[in-house]
């Protein structure tokens, strides 16, 4: 494609050059490729025009400019112009789509999976990207990130137009809204799920970070909002859409009664337009009602008859590293779930909390790198919430993973009887497994779906259900 096609400026000088391909990282530039130079975080794109040009860039988009040889468009905004720039050179894939996405701290990943599942029982063929994976057809792909930066996420949608697939549900995180990843994205439906304390490392406050959600409300065709949530008001104030308001105890157009809970997941009768429906879910949990809550909201933004999304969400399955059960032979229960939040850790011990014989144990740490104020929350939460926790690291990074621990430690002064500390987290699964007695339930918090761990200088192989496994196994057990 050439380059005054792809920056819509046919009269630049050198709009003539051919493309052969788009990229932001210098590394990755040959022959004829546009490089994108965009300001990061940690570094910026513009130091490496040069090596670009060196390593075979055709053309330069910039936000100022410079001396590079070869033709160069400016622009105010690279990271706009990366999505749309990507857009063009992918054949613009997203208007062949009917995109749904899904925002909030909590509950992102199994409404993506709800939504699927519910599409896929009507011969929808449908796509996924979201934390844990990427789906397309018939095809699975690691996930780098909950959403992929604008370049990867049209080359994915023109994949998933070749593929046959005609609908897409994603999780769209506030970083992506924020870094302008879904730029250009016009949505189906969009839906909120809530709120909690996270990633203020990033947004400062917390109306910043619900103002990044609502940008998702400005580009999408119509919404769904829990009701319940404390951010509600803002984020439909914000929307230009028509929404849906879903919930348990406000007033709204989607409302969940008569709510049985139990270790084999919930069954709740549902009001909409005056009539009820009874909606069952194999998920166990308060939050799966929420969950449901708004997969059935997005479904009937989406025209899909209730009782269609009745049967889809009979038939759901778990997802892997939300509430998961390891299987193995013990007279203990351990549980893995990717709750790194006040809020998920709640939900999760309050969760088991309602069907547990015996202790809850709960092991987690907090990832280094992320929003340091929630780390003397979560170890409040759980210590108030568990009968015992182990305290240990998450995914260090670049910090000190003891460092980490302290600042999760001053949160847990008041129960200094109730916590062990033990840094290594394969250590610490091993002393959780020890102590856990008959009827007893361990929880594995914080990584998930995940099989590795970040350390400072490299990253390791970390599945937790299989070191679990490997620790009964050499314990005889």
């Amino acid at each position: 494609m050439r380059f005054g096609e792809l920056i819509k400026n046919t009269s630049i000088l050198g709009s003539n050059t051919e493309i052969t391909s788009i990229c932001y990282d210098s590394r990755k530039v040959t022959k004829g490729s546009l490089f994108v130079a965009i300001r990061g975080y940690q570094t910026d794109g513009h130091q490496y025009i040069q090596t670009a040009v060196q390593n075979g860039a055709a053309a330069i988009v910039a936000e100022e400019n410079v001396e590079c040889g070869v033709p160069l468009a400016v622009f105010p905004d690279t990271r706009k112009a990366l999505a749309e720039i990507a857009a063009r050179f992918y054949g613009n894939p997203a208007d062949k789509l009917t995109l749904i996405g899904i925002t909030g701290t909590n509950g992102k990943t199994t409404t993506t999976y709800l939504i699927k599942q519910v599409l896929d029982l009507l011969g929808i063929k449908t796509g996924l990207i979201g934390t844990n994976q990427n789906i397309i057809g018939d095809k699975v792909l690691p996930a780098k990130r909950t959403t992929p930066e604008s370049l990867e996420m049209h080359e994915m949608f023109a994949e998933m137009v070749a593929a046959g697939v005609t609908h897409v549900v994603m999780e769209v995180s506030s970083h992506s809204l924020v870094l302008s990843r879904t730029y250009g994205i016009v949505f189906k439906e969009a839906v909120f799920t809530n709120l909690t304390r996270d990633h203020l490392d990033f947004h400062k406050t917390m109306d910043a970070y619900m103002e990044s959600k609502a940008m998702l409300f400005t580009s999408a065709m119509h919404g769904a909002i829990n009701a319940d949530d404390a951010y509600c008001e803002g984020i439909e104030k914000a929307a230009t859409c028509p929404v849906l308001r879903y919930g348990v105890t406000a007033d709204c157009d989607l409302k969940a009664q008569n709510i049985r809970l139990s270790e084999r997941g919930v069954i709740f009768t549902v009001n909409y337009k005056g009539k009820d429906y009874e909606l069952r879910l194999g998920i166990p949990g308060m939050f799966s009602v929420y969950n449901a809550l708004a997969a059935t909201a997005a479904c009937l933004g989406m025209g899909i008859p209730m009782e269609d999304i009745v049967k889809g969400l009979l038939l759901a399955k778990g997802v892997k590293g939300r509430a998961e059960v390891v299987q193995v032979i013990a007279p203990y229960t351990v549980i893995i779930d990717y709750a790194h939040t006040p809020d998920g850790l709640e939900n999760i011990i309050g969760t088991i909390r309602g069907f547990v014989k015996g202790r809850i144990i709960t092991l987690f740490g907090c990832g280094g790198d992320r929003d340091k104020t929630k780390r003397p929350i979560m170890g409040r939460v759980a210590c108030e919430l568990s009968d015992y926790c182990i305290v240990t690291s998450d995914n260090p990074r670049s910090e000190d993973p003891d460092s980490i621990i302290q600042d999760i430690l001053e949160g847990m002064s008041a129960y200094k009887d109730r916590y062990t500390v033990v840094t290594n987290r394969r250590e610490a699964i091993q002393k959780a497994l020890s102590i856990a007695k008959e009827g007893d339930v361990v929880i594995l918090s914080g990584k998930g779906h995940e099989t590795y761990q970040i350390l400072k200088d490299k990253t390791i192989d970390f599945d937790e259900r299989t070191i679990v496994k490997e620790i009964l196994k050499n314990a005889g057990a």
